[in-house]
């Protein structure tokens, strides 16, 4: 049976170490998953002018954040890497016209190792992380799930970690920015109704979309995933908190119809 596809808001690294409402989300989402033999999983905190995947045996875990309390930077998450996997997604993806590269000593940043800390704390599921490519936009990235969709039926749990929305600079104390519940609402929209070529063009379609994102990156692993849902999922949203006013948390579970 094939595994479903996911697309997670990964939020601030403090996750890692304080409690709060999608940790607990995360571990349901895991529980309720048949186990993986192994994750593939797109950040956007990797960008990259072509399409890449780690390959190391051991990846490190990468801290890429700064002025954080110093028990952040302690954390490890020590899983295995797969490079027979990271090798597979190369040639699928040149089988696929695109330019692809392995790389054998890239570790996991926080947008791959924060949600599995909380999904497989063992960390005893093999990880290899994808990076994006934000200058080649929205339908890049759904050619690229697209390309790798099929290792889902080889029990590879695929996910894409982004954010619903990415504005640090509307981050404060109280209530839902309205703008952010918006996008929130017309993504899902978009969603339920498989109309990826508007959502694709968000920018120009809704006056929402370039405030929920000044740039790109934390949107494009949405892409990724719908790409390899392939044309007919089924989405449900498993998770809508918004955090900090406007960081809208959303995550998604995608099912092949």
């Amino acid at each position: 049976m094939a595994l479903p596809v996911l697309f997670l808001s990964h939020g601030s690294p403090m996750h890692a170490i304080e409690p709060g409402a999608v940790r607990g989300a995360w571990q349901r989402i895991a529980r309720e998953l048949p186990r993986p033999k192994a994750i593939l999983i797109a950040s956007a905190h990797w960008d990259t002018d072509v399409p890449e995947v780690t390959a190391a045996e051991e990846p490190e875990t990468i801290h890429d954040f700064y002025g954080f309390p110093k028990a952040l930077y302690q954390i490890q998450y020590p899983a295995k890497g797969l490079p027979a996997l990271a090798f597979h997604v190369e040639k699928l993806l040149k089988e696929n016209r695109m330019e692809a590269k392995t790389d054998p000593v890239r570790g996991l940043d926080h947008g791959a190792w924060s949600p599995l800390l909380h999904m497989y704390p063992e960390a005893d599921v093999p990880v290899v992380q994808a990076a994006v490519q934000t200058a080649l936009g929205p339908k890049h990235h759904l050619a690229l799930g697209k390309a790798v969709g099929p290792l889902a039926d080889e029990g590879v749990l695929i996910i894409g970690s982004g954010h619903m929305t990415h504005n640090l600079r509307d981050r404060a104390a109280g209530g839902p920015a309205p703008y952010a519940v918006r996008f929130q609402g017309w993504v899902k929209e978009r969603i339920d109704a498989h109309a990826i070529d508007e959502l694709a063009d968000y920018r120009s379609v809704t006056p929402d979309g370039a405030r929920a994102h000044p740039t790109d990156e934390h949107f494009l692993p949405l892409f990724f995933a719908l790409g390899a849902a392939g044309g007919r999922y089924k989405a449900e949203r498993l998770y809508d908190g918004i955090e900090m006013g406007a960081l809208a948390m959303d995550a998604y579970r995608f099912h092949a119809a």
